[in-house]
């Protein structure tokens, strides 16, 4: 058989031939009573077992950190010369074996072991010697101390003790990781070379200080700063009669010299040496001592282990968590790739309670467990003070301190990709709903003031919010709005600006009686339900009007259907002239001298179109109106861009190139592939649509002025009416503000400065009122632009050992990205010369990106993708284990049903209840407990803030109940218990 270990690693460890007896310290039948973590008989654990858990539980897995070990086995061969020692294998948190011929690393994998090896070696640690703190300056010192405190049984002859240490004294051959480079000159130097050159002899002595060749090598950028070796050595030799084992721990980190591949202090040591005709078994058990010291939970045990029981504790600890798998239902020759995500080493040293819940759909026990959890860890931000803007000064002062770092954290290199993607992102987002805007308006607001406002708001906001990272921005749903407004206005012969502006009074007076009444605590109620309804509405409203806007192309740039090659000699295109006495005097390009009115039509078709359309004339013939297929390139482009961002972001987990170039490359992903297809359009040199910015401040529409009045256009009345649309208003941007915020501050981001939801609202409050006296337009948080922003900004762990994935670390929280794009956005209108050479095509392929990344954020899309999968192929998700399929197939279908109400209500002449609409999401998403239980909403979802209270509550007084019967000397309502050992 073979046995899973769910380890740091989940090492696989084959069963072959595991019969192990008992320790003289216990009995067979004691020994049926190892302990697995799930009991069902009533027992008391072994004594080993208690000894490991009060091990583990001595202190707290975050009061102390240990240092990362980087293992090295070393073997003993037989060779011509001598024996030699040879590193064979590796490990930091995965395995890597020298492959055969001794010139390649084997890729990083999950180590499979004979189960019979792990209890060889729990009898090493028996029977052999075990130092702990020792006090030694050098390897010879630590040999000689270990070969002098064996125990009596197993104590060596002196001579015997003298050719063993001469023997563990000896130079080891390392296989140190080479660049292309190196392999390339070694190549060229000795093109016949059949093997690799040792760096010394064998027999020679081991050095003192570091070679060069430990200082140059490569794998040192693998291991973690701060880390120290451990040194596994085990052979067979013919002058032994019996093992000789040894278990070293010191007391401070040594450096050994030339004994590691890497240079570095060394902490634990493993030996084992012993009769020939067992070198298989020997090296079996070096790579067993090597999985328990890469585990966290046995490492944690062997350095706070006192005596030799604390380490045979940690080791039955080890076995308890073995799966077993059957060995002939897989090889035992594959190599387990590493796993995506491993369990936290303080999850499994957790003690659970017997799990007592059953399999129905009712039951809540679970759902209690992961209420409390919420519970324990709510956001202080949304705590209420119960006073009148407690909230807003509690933001002021979480942030106030991180303040000056908010700059200095954005002097970074990865900020410049940040600044250049999210800087096109918004000029286009700005130019398209300004466009919209201008259309929808009668050009009161255009692009121009689009620009403007997104420049000013986008700027005051990133100096003063409580989330810096995110992004203002027109966006849909005030977009319909503002259409409505106006066909009011025109309708009941209002002016539209100056109705708009008592609106954005009321809106900004509503926002602050918000903010002063700590209404954002209310976000509490927006879960995941709610999130990504919204963001994925406003996903499909970015890659909708991508390709709307690609589509409309085939309008502006006409494909001439009628086109026949083989008519081509049949096409002309002349120019006629309106009137034969028409001269060339308005034309700012003169006329050839030869023209003259009463040319031949041969002669007319030298003026270009744009000479004969300004001198009055038309184009006449079967030609005209054909078009290079601009259309068609521009749908390259678009697609091109598109499928460039999606590669080149992916690109850091690529396995070409070195990890530094991958990260570059991953890092200005999107800037790449907007400066490759503007080269392919630049050198095409077809006239596809360039982006135009406006060269001039004068507002778009001469009959306005940049200060809009209160008074005058309108009825006094007005002012008093406009308080009915503002409150839709102020539902829409509150919804839309907060919802984002929440999005941005999910726990998953790491954000380590807090946010700040209050203080965000109160800023866009303000903002309404300058942007309502100006005219420009209304501003909120973007969704997919902010996860955007979000999304440049990853940080992840720079060293990463062999096999694992970078780490996570957050976001890089700053205020920097987003000044320079508000900055540069403002500028923009005096960069129209370099602007425009880009093509539109190119930047809709970048929101075409923007909202498919959105898209795929949420889990609303995984569920959706279920929807057409078999359930053999379905993946492996969590809430597939606990939730039955149907469950979420009817929760997916009711999201998928609320997301196409929001949309048909923000597409047709309803709009005007959008705000409800978004409104009623939370109400829909309480109606839902009739129809799921805790159980399920507790997976699918997350639980409103008083279930989730309830469910914590009750879940306490369970616990309470349980804990009052047991002292009253009752037995409590849990199942039997059973340890049973795997011997």
């Amino acid at each position: 058989m073979r046995a899973h270990v769910p380890g740091a690693q989940g090492a696989a460890l084959q069963a072959a031939d595991a019969s192990s007896q008992p320790g003289p310290e216990e009995s067979k039948p004691e020994a049926a009573y190892h302990a697995f973590g799930c009991s069902i008989f009533p027992s008391s654990m072994a004594p080993a077992a208690e000894r490991a858990g009060a091990t583990l539980q001595r202190e707290e897995w975050g009061d102390i950190t240990y240092p990362v070990l980087f293992i090295q086995l070393n073997q003993l061969f037989s060779t011509p010369a001598g024996l030699e020692w040879r590193e064979t294998a590796r490990w930091i948190k995965f395995e890597e074996k020298v492959e055969d011929g001794g010139e390649r690393w084997s890729v990083p994998h999950v180590p499979a072991l004979p189960l019979h090896s792990l209890f060889q070696l729990r009898t090493c640690l028996q029977k052999g010697t075990v130092l702990l703190d020792l006090d030694a300056p050098n390897f010879k010192e630590i040999i000689d101390k270990a070969l002098s405190r064996q125990p009596e049984e197993a104590e060596l002859q002196p001579e015997l003790r003298e050719r063993l240490a001469a023997l563990l004294l000896c130079q080891p051959r390392h296989q140190p990781t080479k660049s292309l480079l190196q392999l390339l000159v070694e190549l060229g130097l000795s093109p016949c070379r059949g093997k690799a050159k040792s760096w010394s002899e064998p027999g020679a002595q081991l050095s003192k200080t570091p070679l060069k060749e430990q200082l140059r090598n490569r794998f040192k950028k693998k291991v973690p700063p701060g880390a120290e070796a451990a040194h596994i050595a085990v052979g067979e030799v013919e002058f032994l009669e019996k093992p000789f084992t040894a278990f070293i721990r010191l007391r401070q980190g040594v450096a050994l010299g030339s004994l590691s591949e890497v240079a570095l202090p060394s902490r634990f040591l493993f030996i084992l040496l012993g009769p020939r005709a067992k070198a298989k078994a020997y090296h079996e058990v070096g790579r067993a001592m090597a999985t328990l010291l890469t585990d966290e939970v046995f490492q944690r045990v062997a350095w706070q282990a006192e005596q030799r029981e604390d380490l045979i504790a940690g080791m039955e600890a080890f076995l308890d968590e073995l799966t077993v798998l059957p060995p002939g239902k897989w090889d035992p020759s594959a190599r387990i790739p590493p796993p995506s995500c491993l369990p936290s080493p303080h999850r499994r040293t957790t003690v659970h309670q017997p799990d007592g819940q059953s399999h129905g759909n009712g039951d809540i026990a679970a759902a209690g467990d992961r209420a409390g959890q919420r519970r324990a860890h709510s956001r202080e931000e949304l705590e209420r003070t119960g006073r009148l803007f407690g909230g807003l000064l509690q933001d002021i002062r979480r942030k106030a301190r991180w303040y000056g770092s908010d700059f200095s954290d954005g002097l970074h290199p990865q900020c410049l990709s940040a600044v250049l993607y999210i800087y096109l992102a918004t000029v286009t987002n700005a130019i398209t709903f300004g466009g919209m805007l201008g259309d929808a308006t009668a050009n009161m607001q255009g692009v121009l003031e689009s620009f403007l406002g997104t420049a000013f708001a986008g700027f005051v906001f990133c100096l003063f919010s409580g989330q810096p990272l995110t992004i203002l921005s027109s966006t849909g749903p005030v977009l319909v709005f503002e259409r409505l407004l106006f066909s009011f206005s025109q309708d009941y012969g209002l002016d539209y600006l100056e109705f708009r502006l008592w609106i954005g009074l009321w809106v900004a007076f509503f926002g602050v009686v918000l903010v002063a009444t700590e209404a954002s605590h209310l976000v509490r109620y927006f879960t995941r339900f709610t999130e990504e309804g919204f963001c994925a509405l406003i996903s499909l409203i970015f890659i909708y009007d991508s390709l709307k806007k690609m589509l409309s192309l085939a309008d502006t740039f006409p494909i001439n259907w009628q086109y026949r090659l083989d008519n081509v000699t049949s096409y002309s295109c002349i120019c006629n002239l309106s009137s034969p006495g028409h001269s060339s005097t308005g034309n700012d390009t003169p006329l050839p001298s030869a023209l003259a009115p009463w040319q031949p039509p041969a002669a007319l078709a030298m003026l270009s179109r744009t000479q004969c359309l300004d001198q009055g004339g038309y184009l006449l013939g079967t030609s005209c109106q054909y078009v290079p297929d601009v259309t068609l390139f521009s749908f390259l482009l678009f697609g091109g861009t598109f499928l460039s961002c999606t590669v080149l972001k992916r690109f850091r987990s690529s396995h070409y190139f070195p990890v530094g170039v991958r990260k570059v490359v991953s890092d200005f992903a999107i800037i790449l592939a907007i400066l490759a297809s503007c080269a392919v359009d630049a050198a095409l040199g077809l006239e596809t649509p360039k982006l135009l910015v406006p060269s001039e401040l004068k507002p778009t529409n001469p009959a306005r002025g940049w200060i809009i009045f209160p008074f005058g256009a309108n009825p006094w009345w007005v002012c008093l009416v406009s308080t009915v649309p503002a409150v839709l208003v102020t539902i829409l941007i509150f919804m839309d503000q907060q919802i984002t915020a929440v999005i941005l501050n999910r726990r998953e981001y790491k954000l380590q400065k807090g946010a700040g939801f209050h203080l965000d609202l109160l800023c866009v409050s303000l903002l309404m009122v300058v942007t309502s006296v100006t005219g420009l337009p209304w501003y909120v948080s973007a969704t997919v632009i902010s996860l955007a922003h979000m999304e440049s900004l990853r940080k992840e762990s720079t060293t990463s050992a062999p096999g694992e994935h970078p780490k996570f670390l957050g976001i890089r929280e700053q205020r920097l990205t987003g000044l320079a794009v508000f900055v540069l956005t403002g500028v923009s209108v005096f960069m129209a010369p370099v602007l425009k050479h880009i093509p539109m095509p190119v930047l809709y392929g970048v929101f075409l990106y923007m909202g498919v990344a959105a898209l795929n954020s949420i889990q609303l899309t995984d569920r959706v993708r279920l929807l057409l999968m078999p359930a053999k192929h379905q993946p492996d998700l969590a809430y597939l284990r606990h939730v039955p399929l149907r469950r979420v197939h009817l929760f997916t279908i009711i999201q998928l049903l609320c997301l196409a109400l929001l949309w048909v209500l923000k597409s047709t002449v309803a709009a005007i209840i959008f705000p409800v609409m978004l409104l009623a999401l939370v109400g829909i998403r309480k109606g839902l407990e009739r129809i799921f239980s805790l159980h399920d909403l507790s997976w699918l979802d997350s639980l409103l803030p008083e279930t989730a209270r309830k469910e914590a509550d009750g879940k306490q007084s369970r616990e309470q109940e349980e804990s009052n019967s047991e002292e009253s000397g009752l037995m409590p309502r849990r199942g039997p218990e059973i340890n049973v050992s795997v011997n």
